[in-house]
């Protein structure tokens, strides 16, 4: 036999003692090399995670502009290596960096002004902050915070910057692929997946079958939820298990989380829940510009001649988003609330259940932080108890209620034109058409609008809705109802 060594012979070993041991030199080698190779991100985004990753209005669009349009890519390292996920999973670097650079390269595939990367960031970011100040993400294993950082990321991956419902209407290959059911969120996740079977993406290798399975339907129940058409169902179903002694099924919790995040800009700091509306109001008018050459009918809120903004908006508010959040405050009480509970029943104090249900990853990054930055704060901080239940913080109330007076401070002051969105031609078209501007005393208007001077019999029935008309006379609250069904 020759004694040549052979390049695609297995190594041999002695004994089977040795070969464990070889096994585990290997491996930790991979995790030195893990921790210290391909992943570093650049100082000055280093240092703004730091200062103000735990923010809940962090500022996604600052970082995008450091990032030089690579917020996600490195929001996503960011809390790889919070939670140890590289080392753990033994993700190979040059994997990951991979798949987050087609990653961002789908989200930037139509060239959305809206459903982009840094959206995909945005929601990323928001997820995890809920999580940590919360504390919900004592409740989690590492495979599930592993699961929801993806989910989050790639949610709106390679999003066409239109709604379901245009998929429907114009039977596009999506609408026929995927039965006109869930179309973009069933894309969002099965593209992801397609992708991460590429050997050169692929960071799920060394999950267990079992690991696997778990990964992929929670990644999947995250980004169907997200779906707008199932918001109704998914709230009611929430408030259901509420109202039940058992606790609240993972799933259905961060299904919830995920969605509130996907719609959360309008309880961000004003300039960042703006900034986000005229993005989204672009994509929605381009997407009515697309109807109306196609002879279609014009979807909800995307006819950029007849589309109230500062309605449009608090509408939004009062109808979605404030409910949303309320459900998920709720919710995360009644979690912690259990897990507080299951702790002391086990004779352990009430605040054991955030060390001792701790993600070893968890631990070992908060061991290499100051005991004085943001990240430890939020750890380290008590949650507030009401009787024998604990109470998260809700620092989205605070927001909600100013942008929502906001938005109606700007219906007084416009006559409820949209101004901020119209071009100089279109102004004067909307101006002949919306009629009745109420006083500036008036803080009440946007609540008991008054009817228009032409009252049609459309107009009627829906005169006793809240948030009434826009230049054609239909509610708002019928609107959103309406574009929820259709999408």
């Amino acid at each position: 036999m020759s004694g040549n060594f052979k390049r695609n012979e297995k190594p041999k070993f002695k004994t089977v003692a040795q070969a464990i041991r070889a096994g585990i030199m290997v491996d930790r080698m991979f995790r030195r090399a893990s921790s210290t190779t391909a992943m570093n991100i650049p100082p000055a985004i280093t240092e703004k995670f730091r200062t103000g990753m735990d923010e809940w209005c962090f500022d996604v669009f600052d970082l995008d502009d450091q990032s030089n349009g690579h917020s996600l890519k490195y929001t996503v390292i960011e809390l790889f290596q919070r939670f140890d996920l590289t080392s753990k999973y033994r993700i190979n670097p040059s994997s990951l960096d991979t798949f987050l650079t087609k990653l961002e390269q789908g989200y930037s595939k139509h060239h959305n002004p809206y459903h982009n990367l840094v959206h995909g960031a945005d929601v990323t970011q928001t997820v995890y902050q809920v999580l940590t100040q919360s504390k919900l993400i004592h409740w989690l294993t590492d495979l599930e915070i592993f699961a929801t950082i993806i989910a989050a990321a790639i949610h709106d991956f390679e999003h066409t910057g239109t709604t379901n419902n245009f998929h429907i209407n114009t039977q596009s290959d999506f609408a026929m692929l995927y039965n006109d059911k869930a179309v973009l969120e069933n894309h969002h996740s099965s593209s992801t997946f397609r992708l991460l079977r590429s050997e050169d993406c692929n960071i799920l290798h060394k999950l267990a079958r079992a690991e696997y399975r778990e990964f992929r339907s929670l990644v999947i129940d995250m980004v169907l939820a997200t779906d707008m058409s199932s918001h109704f169902q998914q709230i009611k179903t929430m408030k259901s298990m509420l109202s039940m002694p058992e606790n609240i099924d993972k799933s259905k919790a961060l299904s919830l989380v995920l969605h509130c995040a996907d719609i959360s800009h309008p309880a961000k700091q004003w300039d960042l829940h703006h900034r986000w509306t005229m993005s989204l109001l672009d994509e929605f008018f381009i997407q009515g510009d697309m109807e109306r050459d196609m002879g279609l009918p014009l979807s909800p809120l995307c006819d950029r001649h007849n589309t109230l903004v500062p309605e449009s908006q608090i509408g939004f508010i009062d109808f979605i988003v404030e409910p949303s959040f309320q459900v998920m405050g709720d919710m995360l009480d009644k979690v912690m609330t259990h897990l507080s509970e299951s702790t002391a029943s086990e004779g352990n104090k009430d605040d054991d259940v955030f060390e001792s249900d701790k993600p070893k990853a968890l631990v070992k990054h908060t061991e290499s932080c100051s005991q004085t930055s943001p990240w430890m704060s939020l750890l380290n901080g008590k949650l507030k108890k009401k009787g024998n239940s604990i109470q998260i913080p809700r620092a989205w109330e605070e927001y909600l209620k100013e942008n929502r007076n906001s938005w109606k401070a700007l219906a007084r002051k416009d006559g409820r034109k949209t101004s901020s969105v119209l071009s100089e031609e279109d102004k004067p078209q909307l101006d002949k058409k919306t009629s009745d501007d109420k006083s500036e005393k008036d803080k009440d208007a946007l609540e008991k609008e008054s009817k228009p001077n032409d009252k049609s019999s459309e107009v009627k029935k829906n005169e006793e809705v809240d948030l009434k008309k826009n230049t054609k006379g239909t509610s708002l609250g019928v609107k959103f109802k309406s574009r929820l069904k259709k999408k």
